[in-house]
């Protein structure tokens, strides 16, 4: 019936199309009228488009006459011009939906048209990459487009920010026209590209800020993400994390360490290779605590110790190095299992950090504490509007819509598609497929046909590159240890006799021009001298008439040649591959090579495959080619798709609840850093207090008051006389006399110097508690899937336990700041000092603090001058 009416009505995606190029043909009628205007009439659009906008104009009412702007402007400035399916792309972007476009179709100009108009409100918009290499290039390349019109756009990098200045010139070309700026002036900008990692580490950092001058992000309004599958699927399941090392000793992952290789698999532990589990058999757990000299191993006082081994024997077994990580400089490096980069400064939590590193016999760092966490979906979730353009994004279309409320539409090509996909060749043995693959790449550098070679690991292409070089076949290897100059490498894959070794997706969002990249290969002929601007366009000159000539040369040859060399367990990650040949209509072809030893086939019916063969009596050598094969493989890794989304939407449950608690926090926090003056929150906290004290101890039939007046006495320092007064009578002399109280301590102190010291114990009272409730949350996930052996669901359990946790450390937060406003006293200059130095060594922001001189007359056994009771090392001397 769906396929019936399907026919009759075209689909969904058919449908949303012929709307939306019912819009490009208005888009196109502006085209005469525009053209015709000067640069100063075009330039002018700006004022009137925001004119236009303040007297009741809608962003959807100004669409096509801003998009006929952005195409003349890019035109002028690029010499370029939207392409009307890249018209339909903007459309999508602004309308808060995914653009799937194909490789070479232009994502990047397409994002002028949406970033442009959303723009215009003022309110900025965010451009999200996968790596800080495009966030530079796509600013430096677009930024003429934003400039002529009048907007600033800035660039978000680890250790810098940039705002897009065309008259700011450096020796060093990667930041040419990129003028050095505070992070806040890049956020201020009418647009901001950057990387996610750094849009979501800046969200976390904001909310551990000490003073309101310090804040970078606006409210966040519009973001359009780049390679949307990657960031919003790929990466989901890696929670942005800043943390501090907690005191936890390290000897016991050594220790744990050297047992695992006296247990054996099957005997003492089982593995899941799918759901990469361990489970310790009750032999095995016997073993362990003769080895370790341990009675019980599942006493509550050991029962970390078998999290410990479980992490060990997965390190051993399920981690393989310089396939998931590298050791670099004595240290373990996370190798990006999407991308094959190196993820410098990232650790895997849980201990398996360490657990790797003892492995490898390095110096094991400390465990790391938890200050502050947010996950991808969560944070991206937070912009008032959404959008993403990818090459791939169909295949988890229902993922999109789910999570993220985004549809997906899945945009035409320019040119036809002409590229040819060849069935998969499947072998029986890995040696087979490599023989088999490195046969096809001679072929093809013969005839100089340039072949793309794709790999799941550093392990794999460097395994092939070996291969090359026995062979005396010249080629670049692509992979996560030489990532600096990727973009480069992998623009001349197009070149002829070119032959290109790459993990997986790396050089993602960067274009393969059959006969070569004219720029790239300017430079190139410059041989990385300091140019001037002449010369560099006489190279470019130069390498346009090569490129040409190269160009049709590859063209005859077939195009560029993909090879893959395994089944990724994403079809996606397979799509974006192929996509790397055939675009804007050229030729090119692609086919997988796969051996039954491969992982995906291995975990996923290789055995019948196996049987098969063996029955068949195919040799080695012979591959099986069969549409029902590739078909099989295909269902294999939508099982595994569909089971990541389940593992990605497990964990969205249970970091939705940490997320309503998260933004509870933050928005308190916000409201004291952005307050004039706390005085009135410390008086509306007070009256909550003790209504709660009143009730709780008037409500006990013996002593209730007797109590409540030692409460009120050890909690503010102040004494009471309760007798012969009712309940409300009682609540209403306390909170006065409190308020009286704190009036005279601050006639005593100063009223400035008393709303100083009260943001700071505010600040400082929520940032401890709520590190303790992260540290609390931490454990409470590490045992709550137990609860299932006792017939209860783990998540309402997690659910309720996380609330329970909420409402105690919410509680505390009241209570910890009013008894520490009420006993703070301020004696000397010196120590008013020390109390407000603490708000610079919180300032980082990043988790981390700076050691500070210790003022000389404060012992770290005396009490802390903060006046919390506490002494100088348990609280404000901590970080000292």
């Amino acid at each position: 019936m769906v396929k019936i009416l399907e026919k009759i009505f075209g689909t969904r995606n058919e449908r949303e199309l012929k709307r939306l190029f019912s819009i490009v043909e208005e888009i196109n009628s502006f085209e005469p009228e525009i053209s015709k205007l000067s640069d100063e009439k075009l330039k002018a659009k700006t004022e009137e488009f925001r004119e236009r906008l303040s007297k009741g104009s809608s962003l959807d009412d100004l669409l096509t006459e801003v998009f006929a702007t952005v195409r003349e402007v890019a035109k002028r400035t690029l010499g370029m011009r939207h392409f009307d399916v890249q018209l339909v792309g903007g459309v999508v972007l602004h309308e808060g939906k995914i653009a799937e476009m194909k490789t070479g179709e232009g994502k990047t100009l397409v994002a002028t048209l949406a970033a442009y108009l959303n723009a215009l409100e003022g309110k900025g918009v965010h451009v999200v990459t996968v790596n800080d290499y495009l966030a530079r290039r796509d600013v430096q390349w677009m930024g003429p487009v934003y400039n002529f019109l009048g907007l600033n756009v800035g660039v978000i990098q680890p250790d810098a920010s940039f705002i897009y200045d065309p008259g700011y010139r450096t020796s060093d070309k990667r930041f040419d026209r990129l003028r050095p700026c505070s992070k806040k002036e890049a956020y201020l900008a009418d647009i901001t590209y950057g990387t996610n990692n750094e849009f979501g580490f800046d969200y976390l950092r904001d909310n551990m800020r000490y003073s309101i001058d310090e804040l970078c992000q606006r409210e966040l309004n519009y973001a359009i993400v780049d390679e949307v599958d990657s960031i919003l699927i790929d990466e989901a399941r890696t929670p942005l994390i800043i943390s501090g090392p907690s005191e936890e000793s390290t000897d016991i992952y050594y220790s744990v360490n050297r047992i695992i290789k006296y247990l054996k698999p099957e005997e003492d532990f089982k593995l899941d290779e799918k759901l990469k589990t361990v489970v310790l058999t009750e032999q095995g757990s016997r073993k362990a605590e003769k080895l370790l000299g341990i009675d019980n191993l599942y006493d509550t006082v050991n029962i970390q110790i078998v999290h410990h081994i479980n992490q060990a024997i997965r390190a051993h077994y399920f981690f393989k190095r310089d396939v998931d990580y590298v050791v670099k400089d004595g240290k373990i490096v996370i190798v990006d299992e999407f991308t094959g980069r190196l993820l410098s400064g990232r650790r895997w939590s849980d201990g398996l950090h360490q657990a790797i590193e003892a492995k490898e016999g390095l110096k094991i760092e400390a465990e790391n504490q938890t200050l502050a966490t947010i996950t991808f979906q969560n944070y991206f979730r937070m912009y008032k509007k959404l959008a993403g353009m990818t090459g791939t994004a169909d295949t988890e279309a229902s993922e999109f819509a789910e999570i993220y409320n985004l549809e997906v539409v899945v945009i035409p090509t320019h040119k036809p598609m002409t590229r040819q996909d060849y069935p998969d060749g499947v072998y029986k043995t890995e040696k087979a497929k490599y023989e088999a693959v490195v046969k096809e790449i001679e072929e093809c550098y013969k005839i100089g046909r340039p072949v793309l070679v794709g790999t799941t690991s550093i392990e794999k292409s460097e395994l092939i590159s070996k291969m090359l070089k026995k062979k005396g076949i010249p080629h670049s290897v692509l992979n996560a240890k030489y990532h600096d100059k990727e973009a480069e490498i992998i623009a001349q894959a197009g070149r002829i006799g070119s032959v290109t070794i790459a993990t997986n997706m790396a050089g993602r969002g960067t274009d393969i021009l059959l006969g070569g990249n004219p720029e790239f290969l300017a430079r190139e002929m410059l041989n990385g001298k300091n140019y001037t601007e002449e010369e560099f366009k006489e190279a470019l000159k130069k390498a346009k008439e090569v490129c040409e000539k190269e160009h049709e040369k590859v063209v005859s040859l077939g195009g560029l040649h993909i090879i893959g060399t395994e089944r990724h367990e994403s079809r996606r990650v397979d799509n974006q591959l192929r996509g790397r040949a055939g675009r804007q209509g050229d030729p090119g072809s692609s086919k997988f090579y796969l051996s039954l030893e491969d992982e995906l086939l291995r975990l996923f019916g290789g055995e019948k495959l196996q049987s098969l063969m063996h029955f068949l009596k195919i040799d080695d050598d012979t591959p099986i080619e069969n549409k029902m094969v590739s078909k099989a493989i295909e269902n294999a890794q939508k099982k595994v798709e569909a089971h990541n989304f389940d593992i990605r939407k497990h964990l969205l449950k249970y970091d939705d609840v940490m997320n309503s608690q998260r933004k509870e926090i933050y928005a308190f926090r916000k409201e004291v850093l952005e307050s004039d003056s706390t005085k009135e929150k410390v008086f509306e906290l007070l009256e909550i207090e003790i209504d709660e004290l009143v009730e709780f101890y008037l409500s006990q039939e013996e002593q209730g008051i007797q109590k409540l007046q030692e409460q009120i006495k050890g909690r503010f320092d102040v004494d009471l006389d309760l007798e012969n007064k009712s309940k409300d009578e009682i609540k209403e002399y306390i909170i006065e006399k409190l308020k009286e109280t704190y009036e005279q301590k601050e006639s005593k102190v100063g009223s400035q110097l008393m709303r100083d010291i009260e943001k700071m114990v505010f600040l400082h009272v929520i940032d401890t508690k709520w590190k303790e409730h992260l540290l609390g949350i931490d454990h409470l996930k590490e045992g709550i899937g137990l609860r299932g052996y006792a017939q209860r669901d783990p998540l309402v359990e997690y659910k309720k336990e996380a609330f329970a946790l909420f409402e105690e450390i919410s509680r505390n937060i009241v209570s910890d700041i009013l008894t520490r406003l009420f006993k703070i006293q301020v004696k000397e200059e010196t120590q008013v000092k020390v109390a407000q130095r603490h708000r610079t060594v919180r300032n980082n922001g990043d988790g981390s603090s700076q050691p500070i001189e210790k003022p000389k007359k404060i012992g770290r056994n005396d009490p802390c001058p903060c006046g919390s009771g506490k002494k100088y090392k348990k609280c404000c001397g901590k970080n000292v």
